[in-house]
């Protein structure tokens, strides 16, 4: 039987109503409209189709958002400079720096320089450690999301083996660090695998629960799952098509055919993991304004 395919779309507008419907009470009850601004340095498209993407969910939430668009020329300091007003904002609640940065500026420093309290992307050191410890923070907002797809498409990892193949900071160790918790919708066994995993077979093939983060184009096949194994794809890959009218085409680190044959259900891609992101992205912004994450 074919695997039953997890709506990530259907998912992702659940969040955004009760947003939605909070950020209403929000701004009934305290006046407090949730406010996000975006950064984005340079012209490298993907950044400026997430960017725009995100601020077109800002509108649809009633949140408050502004864009930043920098040169690429734009200094380090200079960009400092504007975080730093955005800091102290009373009317951002977020801040978002759409990254890859350009080689001269560095990430960190700028990841750093967020203030903590408004960092809605989790990458900060403060919300980074406090997620490896288990206490509330900003949780980034795709491992947050891959969680929620489980927890709402019924496949609650609690006592299950996940193996998560990927060890980025933005995808496989946040998702590592949210499933292994001692919480709700957590309390997993969570192997990690990745590039340098000699047989990288041997360990997703023990998995309950898989979730592919490795950034390569259908890099696991259906014989390498365990049969009856939920799969979340994270992989967002561009390869060609001549079929297709643009001449490419996306696909996940899933090879979709065969592992749909052997898994009892899966993401798609595209439609599974990328609209939760932009979902749990205006969770985060709404709790930073509501301002209970930090007191």
């Amino acid at each position: 039987m074919p695997a039953l395919i997890i709506d990530g779309k259907a998912i992702a507008e659940q969040i955004k109503a009760e947003v939605k419907r909070d950020a209403e009470r929000l701004k009934r009850e305290r006046g407090i409209v949730p406010g996000l601004a975006f950064i984005l340095v340079g012209e490298d498209p993907a950044s400026q189709v997430y960017v725009r993407s995100k601020g077109k969910a800002c509108e649809e939430m009633g949140f408050h958002s502004i864009t930043e668009r920098l040169p690429e020329t734009i200094s380090q300091q200079e960009l400092l400079t504007l975080i730093h007003r955005c800091n102290h904002d009373p009317k951002i609640h977020g801040i978002l720096v759409q990254l890859p940065l350009p080689k001269h500026i560095d990430e960190s420093t700028i990841i750093e320089a967020i203030d903590f309290k408004k960092d809605v992307d989790g990458f900060h050191p403060v919300n980074v450690g406090r997620l490896v410890l288990g206490h509330k923070c900003f949780r980034p907002c795709t491992p947050a999301g891959v969680q929620e797809l489980l927890l709402r498409g019924g496949n609650d990892p609690s006592g299950k083996h996940v193996v998560v193949v990927g060890r980025s900071n933005i995808v496989g160790k946040p998702v590592m660090n949210i499933l292994l918790q001692k919480q709700r919708g957590a309390n997993a066994v969570v192997t990690i695998a990745h590039t340098g995993t000699s047989d990288l077979s041997t360990y997703t093939k023990q998995a309950d629960i898989l979730v592919a983060a490795i950034g390569k184009a259908e890099a696991i096949r259906g014989d390498m799952l365990k049969p009856g194994c939920v799969v979340i794809d994270v992989g967002i890959n561009r390869i060609p098509d001549p079929t297709a009218k643009s001449g490419t085409r996306l696909v996940g680190d899933v090879h979709f055919a065969s592992a749909s044959n052997v898994a009892r259900a899966i993401t798609p891609v595209p439609g599974g993991v990328g609209p939760m992101t932009i979902a749990m992205l205006m969770k985060n912004t709404l709790l930073a304004a509501e301002g209970a994450m930090y007191k």
